[in-house]
């Protein structure tokens, strides 16, 4: 993956490989904790917030083509459950392994005296920068592949009451009766019926009241 900017030492996720050489098979091991950057994660889901400590093991290699890059992050994510809408804490831990190439080198390692002309064979390749490589858009690529798509706070979470939302795990034993709608109607019919009735004794009782008083 070719790209414009230039990358900054500073940069905690940059990284230089001056120290390991280009002599095929060197190696180099390094440890770092970093804040996490904005957006780790899945959007709306789930991922590491901004700020968390993140921990990366990284083994660079050094091999004809480039730096050989593997390693793994690891950090705590956080979410929501997809059932319940309940807060979801994971631990994460996500491999990944990348080649960095030489910007002066074809994908068999040899040296080229015009790189980058392919710009198709560019795009699907990351590229050394003086030495240094930027780790963010692997470790990006591998956090997302590590979480799940649809977060669960337990792997039988019964979710929510269709109808009222109440969290169906704080009560097994939570239901509504089922009205069959075919008899909702009829039911609707029996109370007026027996209203229209209350209302012909309430009539009727009034009506022989008034006798009575005028036979007195």
């Amino acid at each position: 993956m070719a790209s414009n900017a230039r990358l900054d030492h500073r940069n905690p996720l940059v990284f230089d490989t001056h120290e390991l050489g280009r002599r095929p098979g060197a190696l180099q091991r390094l440890t770092r904790m970093i804040d996490a950057p904005a957006d780790l994660g899945i959007q709306g889901v789930i991922g590491v917030p901004e700020g968390a400590p993140v921990e990366l093991e990284l083994r660079l290699e050094s091999v004809m083509e480039g730096v050989l890059v593997t390693g793994t992050a690891r950090a705590q994510a956080e979410g929501e459950c997809v059932r319940c809408l309940e807060p979801v804490g994971l631990e994460l831990e996500a491999d990944f392994q990348e080649l960095f190439s030489y910007p002066d080198a074809d994908d068999r390692g040899r040296v080229i005296a015009e790189p980058g002309d392919d710009a198709e064979d560019d795009e699907d390749r990351f590229f050394l920068e003086d030495g240094l490589f930027d780790l963010e858009p692997l470790l990006r690529d591998a956090v997302v592949l590590a979480l799940p798509m649809q977060p669960v706070c337990q792997e039988d979470c019964p979710g929510l009451c269709s109808e009222c939302g109440a969290r169906l795990a704080d009560d097994p034993d939570h239901h509504h009766d089922a009205v069959d709608i075919r008899w909702a109607a009829l039911q609707g019919l029996a109370g007026s019926m027996k209203d229209g009735e209350k209302d012909e004794m309430s009539g009727a009782e009034a009506e022989a009241g008034v006798d009575e008083k005028q036979e007195k």
